[in-house]
């Protein structure tokens, strides 16, 4: 077989390559406008083929200077020009897809000729996607202010522009705090916010408790548990339930959310924790499913959205976040420094009433001169801690029939985690 594919010429298949592309992607703008009265556009399927016929043929005849691909290129253009203003002042219409997608039809050539594969691959396979997403863009779009073009823009800042350029020289000689470990942080957080963020805002925008839970606790199952616990006070019996379970999905969640950070930040770590986060998350969840269909009454009201679409990249929580990550490289080093693996072990439960993130991302990717084994005992202790304070705060602010299930559940999981300190 693979004798008989070398025998066929190249030229062959390439011309070959192009004229299917070239009709595959006459046969999309045809269903595109296929609602639309044919004199409004200049070709469809067969269109599109000779066009990269024609891009095919100009471009192999005269191979070194390109001159006769160029010409034939201007005369689509001036071509292409005459039917868009004749369709302007005639029929009003102002759309230049038609003929954007005209024109990369007609450099496929080139493209296939000189370029790998996938990437003719990846640009016809984007055109066809593209053209048939219109009306989703159009759905899309109209969910889009302009506050979420700027949220996108400071994610882009901070990730694409800030981190690069930031020096990674040691700010105090003892201890391994730079500035470029201090914004990564940062970014590894905003990241994950930021993608929660994207799931509750277009994807999930009509989610009720149970999916409110789930992306909440991404982002911070903290706060998402005590939004979600002071909601269940003012909700019916029928909604109990659900809120219980969201908490403990939330819980679920951080599991999953410290996992993805110390993929980030410290590989052999994972490797060494990753069956005892499996262990939790499962357990967690399936907690939290049980709370969900016990004593489960049918209801028509999981509609509500919980979890408000706050900014996750608001200036005022990088600070915080970046000020909590600083002290404690500083808290975290003297305690190591002047009370050994015993001062951690009493931090890293202190920590628990706070956000965990800044104090695990820094034991994570600090240089401390501790083993593996006490970073991730010191991990399960914070997580630990901050379980227990999230079971004191879901418990006294939400509905007086959920605590017991919610002190029963994180019960479970504090005692399980607790257990399993003493394999790591």
């Amino acid at each position: 077989m693979q004798t008989f594919l070398n025998s066929i010429p190249k030229e062959l298949i390439n011309f070959l390559l192009v004229s299917v592309f070239s009709l595959l992607i006459g046969l999309s703008i045809r269903k595109l406008h296929q609602m639309d009265d044919e004199k409004h556009i200049f070709g469809t399927d067969r269109t599109f083929a000779f066009i990269g016929i024609l891009g095919y043929i100009l471009y192999v005849i005269e191979p070194v200077n390109h001159y006769l691909f160029a010409g034939g290129g201007l005369a689509l253009v001036f071509l292409l020009g005459i039917n868009y203003y004749f369709k302007l002042a005639t029929f009003q219409r102002f759309g230049l897809t038609t003929i954007m997608i005209a024109l990369i039809t007609y450099c496929l050539a080139p493209v296939i000729i000189t370029q790998p594969m996938w990437l003719s691959l990846i640009i016809v396979v984007s055109i066809l996607i593209l053209a048939e997403l219109k009306d989703t863009f159009m759905v899309f779009t109209d969910k889009l202010d302009k506050e979420e073009f700027i949220t996108l823009a400071k994610f882009l800042i901070i990730i694409g522009i800030i981190l690069p350029i930031i020096p990674n020289e040691r700010l105090i000689p003892e201890i391994s705090l730079t500035p470029y470990r201090i914004w990564l942080a940062v970014v590894v957080i905003s990241s994950i916010s930021y993608f929660s963020y994207l799931l509750r805002r277009f994807v999930f925008h009509d989610s009720g408790i149970i999916i409110s839970g789930i992306l909440g606790g991404l982002y911070s199952s903290t706060a998402t548990n005590i939004i979600l616990a002071r909601k269940s006070k003012s909700s019916n019996d029928k909604d109990l339930n659900k809120y219980s379970a969201a908490i403990i999905f939330a819980t679920a969640m951080m599991y999953l959310r410290i996992l993805i950070i110390i993929i980030i930040f410290n590989m052999s770590l994972f490797v060494r924790t990753l069956p005892f986060f499996i262990i939790m998350i499962i357990l967690t969840s399936g907690i939290g499913i049980f709370m969900l269909y016990y004593k489960k009454q049918h209801d028509n009201t999981d509609n509500i959205e919980i979890i408000n679409d706050k900014n996750p990249l608001e200036f005022k929580v990088a600070i915080i976040f970046t000020l909590l990550f600083i002290a404690f490289s500083f808290i975290t080093y003297y305690t190591i420094k002047e009370f050994g693996t015993s001062g951690l072990h009493v931090l890293s439960v202190l920590v628990g009433i706070t956000d965990i993130n800044p104090f695990l991302i820094n034991l994570f990717q600090g240089k401390y001169e501790i083993t593996e084994t006490i970073i991730a005992l010191a991990t399960f202790q914070a997580i630990i801690s901050n379980n227990f304070f999230i079971m004191i705060y879901s418990v006294v602010l939400s509905n007086k029939r959920n605590r017991r299930k919610l002190l029963v559940g994180f019960g479970i999981i504090i005692v399980i985690n607790i257990l399993l300190l003493f394999f790591i």
